[in-house]
């Protein structure tokens, strides 16, 4: 999805400009505090659940496992669901950063752009259709949704001649009719219903190291390839022509960050079903703190989208003990306004 705007149009267009070795060491140190708030939210992620548990309880199934039931919540249910939960959060702020870069596009998201929801009707219709219900099995339909669905917004969006708005537009199209799909199919298919009901809100309650084991290196390539890209991005938000001065090579970088995404999208939502806002809120966040350079709003990213998505995960076990709240549910009562003020912030700006 890549699109022309104006200067009035996105709020992520201005070039970026040299930074003083003063203002590089501040960013340091402030990439550097992330992580440190990144170690304190999983400390929590792995310390607060549905059951309480005393402090030296987590410090016995963590380092003096008996194999008590302490001790098997500890490190079979909250360690592989902190883990995938970092894994899923990195993978989605980054592909939100790279989106909203590549496309100049302040509204660009996964989860609002519809790929989430191409990805989450593949699966589902893997399950329903051809039987598969493992991640090694469906995690390929995944990104072949996210794929699909990522070129089909383009077009409709007008391509080359898109704007955000239209962008945004076909995306809660598809969006919302790639979701009907999926409730009918639940519906129609019954057997597949109980398996893929809390899948699809988006959850980490059912991570395992299997899981873990599964996804990481198709986010870890997509890490890389988001990474690898910032420089052309940086250059490609001054435009084609001074972009290709400068340079870039347009094309290349169009295709690692289309396919950077559908990895790291794909495999998100096929480990824990389509979580959104996570890609919306958090460059935006970044931006902030970092200004639009690409080579630094990416490290920020996915160190901080991890910290939103852990976060929203022990608010939502925690509101509705003994039971608990699924993150994507959590996530999107937070996105939810949080989209509505940027639409209200982009509008007045045009005025």
């Amino acid at each position: 999805m890549l699109v022309e705007s104006s200067p009035k149009q996105s709020a992520v267009q201005a070039p970026p400009a040299p930074a003083s070795p003063r203002r590089n060491a501040v960013r340091a140190v402030g990439l550097f505090v992330s992580v440190g708030v990144l170690l304190l939210v999983v400390v929590a992620s792995i310390a607060i659940g549905a059951k309480p548990l005393a402090p030296g309880d987590v410090w016995h199934g963590l380092f003096q496992a008996t194999g008590t039931g302490n001790d098997v919540i500890v490190q079979d249910v909250r360690v592989p669901r902190t883990i995938l939960g970092v894994l899923v959060g990195e993978a989605l702020g980054l592909s939100g950063a790279v989106m909203q870069g590549l496309t100049r596009n302040p509204l660009a998201e996964p989860g609002i752009l519809g790929v989430n929801a191409g990805a989450a009707a593949a699966v589902v219709s893997a399950i329903s259709f051809f039987g598969i219900t493992s991640l090694t099995g469906y995690v390929w339909f995944s990104f072949v949704g996210a794929g699909v669905v990522s070129v089909l917004v383009y077009v409709l969006g007008g391509s080359r001649g898109a704007t955000p708005v239209r962008l945004a537009l076909a995306g809660t199209a598809a969006t919302a009719a790639l979701y009907g799909y999926v409730n009918a199919v639940q519906l129609m298919d019954s057997a597949a219903l109980e398996q893929i009901r809390f899948w699809t809100v988006g959850s980490l309650a059912s991570a395992d190291m299997e899981i873990i084991g599964k996804v990481w290196p198709f986010i870890a390539a997509g890490v890389v390839l988001a990474l690898l890209i910032a420089r052309p991005l940086n250059a490609m938000e001054m435009g084609d022509d001074t972009a290709r001065a400068l340079g870039a090579h347009l094309t290349r970088t169009r295709v690692l960050a289309m396919v950077a995404v559908t990895l790291l999208c794909g495999a998100a939502t096929a480990a824990c079903g389509p979580i959104v806002f996570i890609g919306l809120m958090v460059p935006h966040l970044v931006r902030t703190l970092t200004g639009p350079d690409m080579r630094w709003i990416l490290p920020y990213a996915a160190v901080l989208a991890p910290v939103l998505l852990l976060g929203s995960d022990v608010i939502g076990r925690v509101v509705a003990r003994p039971s608990e709240l699924q993150v994507g549910i959590v996530t999107a009562l937070v996105g939810g306004p949080v989209f509505i003020h940027l639409v209200r912030r982009r509008k007045m700006a045009q005025l």
